[in-house]
């Protein structure tokens, strides 16, 4: 098989307030742990550097992975690039898990103490992105927004970006301060968000950041062709186990067909489907590994036509997918979509 030819990473336009970023980001969370053994600080801080300087500029961290560990890896990574051409995305918000579920913080002085606290572990003057890694059901978004706000306005994030909100609280959300951004899971066994919340993100103008766009690794052959560490959480995870996985491993066996007819590997095929949903649509697959890391950045020279598109959403036929998309086994009142208090 002829080796394809070193792809270019175009820069496109994340929302519709100026930020700028590579096609293709980098998600950092596995680098210090969740789905596997955290990897060696040397080894973090080459693959970012590799990701750089290959052309990805746009880099995804948060407050909970570690925790805080990612971002102090990140911050002495940053020490080693030009930050004035590296876009650094944070979240804030995820406290902790008890018998009601997820609980999240939305409260102004949570959101200012958050933010100074990022800016210290990285070693930074400012975020470029600054999310609400999970909307707090407790606390109106109004309320937390005008917090972000005074934050953009001080100069210490310049865009401000939501993960796993209700179309509700989006429109508000926006209706305080432009969003950027919108971090949601979206791959081709994972599809909720194409019904409303994209076509409502591209009316408001807010760019779209898929996270797990290989669907945790799934599509990189996770539980098929590689097996899980016993330590991670994937071990935990429906889609990944019993007779669910069996089901699933029928659809990455389409998926791998397909792949051979584009001369590619599953997890390239299903990278493209995704960097091909729209030019607002900015991708952050994560890995530990360069091998991964360089076929993640191949995936942007597969071109796919309408028929491609069509031919491999019905190959993963999202009604054939067994399992639930996330832990909700775990986590009986799921963050999905999560809707915030009427606004005071």
């Amino acid at each position: 098989m002829e080796e394809p030819s070193k792809p270019h990473i175009p820069r496109v336009k994340l929302g519709s307030q100026g930020l700028e970023v590579s096609k293709l980001g980098f998600g950092c969370m596995s680098l210090t742990g969740v789905y596997n053994s955290p990897v060696p600080e040397e080894a973090g801080i080459s693959i970012i550097k590799h990701a750089f300087n290959e052309g990805i500029t746009f880099f995804d961290t948060a407050d909970a992975y570690g925790p805080h560990t990612n971002e102090i890896l990140i911050g002495k990574v940053l020490k080693l690039l030009p930050r004035e051409k590296v876009q650094l995305a944070t979240k804030f918000g995820i406290a902790g898990v008890d018998q009601t579920g997820v609980i999240v913080k939305g409260n102004p002085e949570y959101v200012r103490a958050s933010c100074e606290a990022s800016l210290e572990r990285l070693g930074v003057d400012y975020i470029d992105l600054y999310y609400q890694h999970r909307v707090d059901k407790l606390v109106p978004i109004e309320e937390t927004m005008r917090e972000l706000k005074k934050l953009v306005e001080e100069g210490k994030v310049k865009y401000i970006g939501l993960s796993e909100a209700s179309p509700d609280t989006i429109r508000r959300a926006h209706a305080v301060h432009p969003i950027t951004a919108l971090q949601m899971e979206w791959s081709l066994w994972t599809r909720e968000i194409e019904e409303e919340i994209v076509p409502l993100c591209r009316e408001l103008g807010i760019g779209i950041v898929p996270y797990s766009p290989l669907g945790r690794g799934f599509f990189g052959g996770r539980a098929v062709v590689e097996s899980l560490p016993s330590q991670s959480y994937l071990a935990l995870h429906p889609r990944f186990t019993g007779d669910n996985l069996e089901k699933n491993k029928i659809l990455y066996a389409r998926l791998e067909k397909l792949a051979m007819k584009h001369c590619r590997n599953p997890a390239q095929l299903a990278l493209a489907w995704i960097l091909h949903q729209g030019n607002d649509v900015v991708p952050i697959p994560g890995t530990t590994k360069i091998k991964n890391l360089d076929d993640n950045i191949g995936s942007l020279s597969v071109k796919l036509t309408e028929e491609d598109l069509i031919e491999i959403s019905d190959a993963v036929c999202i009604e054939e997918v067994a399992g639930p998309r996330t832990y909700e086994h775990l986590m009986p009142h799921s963050w999905r979509f999560a809707n915030t208090p009427a606004k005071k």
